[in-house]
């Protein structure tokens, strides 16, 4: 069974910076795609970005392509999101997850396993 834990979330003021990080036990990363999710009360869960293990293919949201990254370190079984530029918007509580296939997408319904979340505020 798999286990994810985000950490790195906090209060940063707009145009600051936060890395999440999101480690997983119980498979290696090379067998998974990683997904960042977002969530403000109120809304539906927001696809933030993915990275592909299989192809290190990446993908964005559009309200966050130039500002966040995604890396990994394959050592730790660790995948970063950077967040660079961050704006007020940019507040919710931000979760990690995984889904087996090979494909990197956005939409939360896709993902099977999921961590508790780390809440990322933006204010001055």
């Amino acid at each position: 069974q798999l286990h994810l834990v985000e950490s790195g979330g906090g209060l940063v003021q707009p145009g600051g910076s936060l890395r999440l990080s999101c480690t997983v036990s119980g498979r290696s990363l090379g067998l998974l795609t990683v997904g960042w999710f977002r969530q403000v009360p109120g809304k539906e869960r927001e696809g933030v970005s993915c990275w592909s293990s299989a192809n290190d293919v990446t993908d964005y949201a559009d309200s966050v392509k130039g500002r966040f990254t995604v890396s990994s370190d394959h050592a730790e079984n660790t995948v970063y999101l950077q967040m660079n530029s961050l704006k007020p918007d940019d507040t919710a509580v931000y979760y990690c997850a995984t889904r087996s296939g090979v494909s990197c997408r956005l939409h939360h319904t896709l993902y099977t396993d999921w961590g508790q979340g780390t809440q990322v505020t933006v204010s001055s």
